[in-house]
């Protein structure tokens, strides 16, 4: 590893990737293996939480993929800086933006 490399992201900390006005995941069916990415709007996919658990921000969301019908529910709460509090999923796995990329070839 060089000076400057990147260290790789542990998504078991935070499988969420920024990117401008928007947030990315990528997350793999335990049914089929299917591969997705989705980009998530911030302010209309994930929400204002008006909640008093310390949360500035909500993510609840279900995806069912092209290969099989298995539902894929993905739950998070944020902090104000958009920075993960915490998070968990069902039906599915998060991988990396890298394990997504080699999956999809």
């Amino acid at each position: 590893m060089g000076l400057f490399s990147k260290k790789p992201k542990d998504i078991n900390k935070n499988p969420f990737y920024e990117s401008g006005s928007a947030i990315v995941i990528y997350f793999k069916c335990k049914k089929c293996g299917e591969v997705f990415m989705s980009h998530l709007r911030k302010y209309y996919d994930i929400t204002v939480n008006y909640g008093q658990d310390g949360a500035a921000y909500r993510l609840d969301k279900e995806f069912i993929g092209g290969d099989c019908q298995n539902k894929i529910h993905i739950y998070a709460d944020f902090k104000r800086n958009f920075k993960p509090i915490n998070f968990e999923i069902s039906g599915a796995s998060f991988i990396s933006k890298e394990e997504y990329a080699q999956n999809k070839k």
